[in-house]
């Protein structure tokens, strides 16, 4: 099992006028330093407008910044929004590539949809139509390019015969991944013969083993959009190492808590959003509109195994579980909120030299 750290950005209240301004600068050096250390990703999430949550918009260009900084580490996309009212598929391919001509062929290229009534509706979308503008924004992106010449007519893209360079430099393309968080959608991933992320929030190891097995039932019979099949399954979880379980604790506790519920009341805020309409492909967001999310606290976290935080052998024990439930990349938050940036670094550190061994 491989690990990949992953950042949302998080800009915690109270704010002065450089509280982002730190927040990128400690990213980055996080980053500098698990490259060092031999991580073997970093992902980024594109979000806009979720204050406090998440100040991570423009990873492309955070990207062509850690391109430069770093040698080793993959750049993975976790992910590219590919509704054009987002960004348009064209330059996202365009965008992806340089970055993979730049970075001597580290990008890992994960793509979704979005799933907040701020970003939805902030960027004027319907809610019905992400799906169907995220599968021609996928075929878009793959045919820029794999076609020397490509040309699209779809339902919501409409782009004539054009070369759209650059091409990557990994051939036939960058390992492509997309995120999903209902169980319908881990098989319906694996038929598209993409690299899974699942985001769920709160899941121990053993609730992830069967959104895995369904992921594999999808590949076995799998229809690639992509001219490559990806077959790994990344999950997400929360991670942070520290000496002792009572300074992981410490260090992690109120960050862990408001992350884990704050994330699921973003999402939770759609399905109130669509209520007396079809949930449609979003149908998971019903559910959870009405749910208190207050169950997402400390103890129910740990004692489930939903989160790795603790001491090497705490994490180790945790990692393993995820290991025996068929995880390919375990996909580390480290900074979910305000845990000081000190501790992470040297948690980042402590997981690379005391954990990360015990999976080679």
């Amino acid at each position: 099992m491989d690990f990949g750290l992953m950042y949302e950005i998080p800009v915690a209240r109270p704010w002065n006028d450089r509280s982002e301004y730190d927040a990128y600068q400690q990213t980055i050096e996080q980053i500098v330093l698990a490259d060092r250390l031999g991580w073997s990703s970093v992902w980024c999430v594109e979000h806009h407008m979720l204050a406090e949550y998440s100040h991570c918009s423009a990873p492309e260009v955070l990207y062509g910044h850690l391109a430069a900084r770093t040698e080793n580490i993959r750049l993975g996309h976790g992910v590219r929004l590919l509704p054009k009212n987002y960004n348009h598929p064209i330059r996202v391919a365009e965008q992806a590539a340089v970055l993979d001509l730049i970075s001597n062929g580290r990008v890992e290229f994960g793509t979704g949809r979005s799933s907040t009534r701020i970003e939805i509706e902030g960027f004027g979308l319907d809610p019905a139509d992400t799906r169907g503008m995220w599968e021609e924004g996928l075929d878009v992106v793959v045919g820029s390019w794999t076609n020397d010449v490509f040309e699209y007519h779809g339902k919501y893209i409409d782009f004539p015969e054009r070369h759209v360079i650059p091409k990557p430099l990994q051939k036939p393309h960058p390992p492509m991944w997309v995120v999903t968080a209902s169980d319908d959608g881990h098989e319906i991933m694996g038929r598209l013969g993409l690299g899974l992320l699942s985001f769920s929030i709160g899941v121990s190891p053993e609730d992830v083993k069967p959104r895995i097995e369904r992921y594999r039932k999808g590949l076995a019979e799998a229809k690639p959009v992509g001219a490559a099949i990806n077959d790994r399954a990344g999950v997400f979880t929360m991670v942070h190492c520290a000496a002792t379980l009572e300074q992981a604790e410490a260090d992690a506790r109120s960050s862990v808590e408001w992350y884990a519920q704050t994330g699921p009341g973003l999402i939770a805020a759609l399905g109130a959003w669509l209520e007396g309409r079809d949930y449609g492909t979003y149908d998971y967001t019903e559910m959870l509109k009405d749910l208190d999310m207050s169950f997402l606290n400390w103890d129910y976290l740990q004692s489930s195994g939903a989160i790795l935080v603790g001491d090497p052998e705490r994490c180790i024990e945790i990692g393993k579980r995820y290991e025996a439930a068929g995880v390919d990349l375990l996909l580390c938050l480290v900074q979910p909120h305000s845990i000081p940036h000190e501790a992470v670094m040297e948690g980042i550190e402590l997981f690379a030299n005391e954990v990360m061994p015990a999976f080679r």
